[in-house]
């Protein structure tokens, strides 16, 4: 059973900004931001047609600065944000802005992704409303509810996380609410993840090497793994299925699985990367896959079958089994508790700044590493069946 060999995308410019098109469930799309100091910056927006292996793309422009991050509207797939560069008064500083693409641009409706004027005049994105946090510091990322209508966004600007509401059309965004991080020193948050789980009313966010879990309903932290890693924590994901389990990555070329309920020491540690780990995603579907992405500029897929929702496979009723088939059926009850590395990927020549899951498939995933190569691959077929049957 032979896999299907990756598909590489090369853009122009540098990039570490990837997210695939959350509110997009029936083509497989992809949008990267670019970083050129020199150049107008870009969004490349990618279709993949999984039938035939061909990538087409469209490119839209972001004159705006050059960008740090991107995140995808989930109930909207024509509205994204951006984290992105500008100078202002002779120093920079990193803004927060949501955007809309023209609406003959959205996926799956660009007829000629090859048209010369695609390339040579690529359009202006929208701008629909800044959230605005000159106030409040630098703005490492933004944030969508998860599952939600596209209403309410929480930036990470320095030591804030403000909680932004959106209005019908999405051109203004007001603070309904706010948390700080105080302590010693200088603190910012590094990264952020909304939960999926407890109506939507949990953040997670890395500042340094601590974890801090928040209530977003009265912004009071709820738990904080101080050291969690023992350098910068880089980035964080929940488990789609276990609402207690949560991912952590960072500069000790770690990957590590806590159970927020008892932080005192991971579920689960994962050392296979030789550098900085700076992306980890949970397959939306499958819980057991994990994606890693590192400045070693390996990708990495992950079985961590132990601590997933189905640790023990596909379950067995007893009632079903004779008594000759009890024992074979402990046997088979024990195989799947392995966790392994199911493949590490080396398509990439420089850092890999950002691993996402296709929102349309579940069986592929994009890697894009800071020399502008995205590269699309799929789980092993092997491993898809054997989840799968």
């Amino acid at each position: 059973m032979e896999d299907d060999a990756p598909v590489i995308y090369g853009l122009e410019f540098q990039a570490r900004a990837l997210t695939s098109q959350t509110a997009e469930s029936d083509a497989i799309c992809f949008l990267v931001g670019t970083q050129s100091l020199k150049f107008d910056n870009q969004i490349h927006i990618i279709d993949f047609d999984d039938e035939n292996n061909i990538i087409s793309k469209s490119v839209l422009q972001h004159q705006a600065g050059e960008i740090w991050h991107i995140s995808a509207s989930p109930a909207d797939k024509a509205v994204l944000t951006t984290c992105y560069n500008k100078t202002s008064e002779s120093r920079v500083v990193t803004c927060g802005a949501v955007w809309r693409m023209p609406p003959e641009w959205e996926s799956g409706s660009h007829e000629c992704p090859d048209d010369p004027h695609n390339s040579h005049n690529p359009q202006n994105l929208e701008l629909l409303c800044h959230l605005d946090n000159s106030s409040h510091g630098n703005a490492s990322c933004v944030l969508w509810e998860p599952m939600g209508d596209g209403k309410r966004v929480i930036s990470l600007a320095d030591n804030h996380a403000l909680l932004w509401d959106l209005t019908e059309s999405s051109t203004q965004a007001t603070i309904s609410s706010s948390a700080t991080l105080e302590g010693k020193g200088q603190l910012k948050f590094t990264a952020g993840k909304w939960s999926p789980h407890h109506n939507c009313t949990q953040l997670a966010t890395a500042n340094d090497t601590a974890i801090r879990g928040w209530d977003l309903r009265t912004m009071s932290q709820i738990y904080c793994i101080e050291n969690a890693h023992g350098q910068l924590v880089r980035d964080l994901d929940f488990n789609p299925n276990k609402q207690y389990y949560l991912a952590s990555c960072g500069d000790d070329c770690k990957v590590k699985f806590w159970d927020v309920r008892n932080i005192n020491e991971p579920v689960k540690n994962l050392e296979e990367h030789s550098h900085w780990v700076w992306s980890v995603r949970y397959n939306h579907s499958h819980d057991q896959l994990v994606l890693t992405g590192s400045s070693d500029s390996r990708v990495i897929l992950s079985n961590m079958v132990s601590i997933s929702s189905e640790p023990f496979g596909h379950l067995v009723d007893d009632d079903d089994l004779s008594d000759g088939e009890d024992n074979h059926q402990d046997e088979k009850t024990k195989e799947p508790l392995q966790d392994s590395i199911i493949s590490t990927y080396e398509e990439h020549e420089d850092s890999v700044y950002a691993v996402e899951w296709s929102s349309a498939d579940p069986w592929l995933f994009a890697s894009l590493s800071y020399d502008g190569r995205l590269v699309i691959n799929r789980v092993p077929r092997a491993l898809k069946y054997h989840i799968l049957l």
